[in-house]
């Protein structure tokens, strides 16, 4: 079988997760090990490792503490693994509340470093480490906030929409050696958006249709598919995970 429609399974293949540390990133964790995958588990939280060190076997799952917060950065974060790379599953961010006001200007910047060029960077870093004549997949976080818009969280949402173009424009130059595609989680319960469930619960859950808060593991199997044979025939693709929230 002609390996480039990439029949195998996760079994045994490299992940590299950055926010593993996360509510996201730990249900990842689990997913990707159920489908036999190992994991490099990437955060700049060292006690969120420290957990996950000592949950974990050594040999299905590997640490670094980093912020990605530049080319070299990154490079260093990945050279732990002294592995090739299945896949890079890419949900580190900041969400931060912001304002069209020079005083905000920080935010702003921040929140396209952290949500947007470390996205690039991390590609950057981790496409040459590749598996030879294999399929690769890398899938990024974007967000609802980038369809819809969180009139509170300006720079947030910017880069969430340059993600989502990030990944299009990937899917061309990549394929078809890599398959790019990202997830767009609506409101999902991890401790990054308790404040906003808090402040605006009400009408943000008059706004889903299902009715209900999603959950980080419902955000992971959407990842693992991703990053499963099963999607072979899918690329360039951002796949709403948010209760009904965006229908289109």
């Amino acid at each position: 079988m002609n390996d480039r429609l990439n029949q195998r399974s996760l079994a045994d293949r490299w992940v590299v997760l950055t926010g593993g540390g996360g509510g996201i990133g730990r249900a990842c964790i689990e997913t990707l090990l159920r489908d036999g995958a190992r994991i490099l588990a990437i955060d700049t939280d060292a006690r969120a490792l420290d957990a996950i060190a000592q949950a974990y076997p050594s040999d299905r799952v590997l640490t670094a503490q980093s912020a990605l917060e530049s080319p070299a950065a990154c490079k260093r974060a990945i050279a732990r693994l002294h592995q090739t790379v299945y896949a890079l599953v890419h949900l580190a961010g900041l969400f931060e509340k912001d304002a069209p006001d020079s005083q905000y200007r920080d935010v702003w910047d921040r929140a396209l470093a952290v949500n947007l060029t470390t996205a690039y960077d991390m590609v950057s870093a981790c496409v040459p480490a590749f598996e030879p004549g294999a399929v690769g997949r890398i899938v990024l976080a974007t967000s609802v906030a980038y369809r819809r818009g969180s009139f509170d969280h300006l720079g947030y949402s910017a880069a969430k929409g340059g993600i989502a173009a990030l990944v299009r424009a990937l899917s061309r130059r990549l394929a078809p050696n890599v398959l790019v595609n990202a997830v767009a989680p609506g409101i999902i319960v991890t401790r990054m958006t308790q404040e906003n469930i808090e402040e605006k619960g009400d009408r943000l859950m008059a706004e889903i249709p299902l009715r209900r808060w999603g959950m980080a593991s419902e955000v992971a199997s959407v990842i693992g598919f991703l990053c499963s044979p099963d999607s072979s025939y899918i690329t360039g693709q951002i796949l709403n995970v948010d209760g009904g929230m965006v229908n289109s």
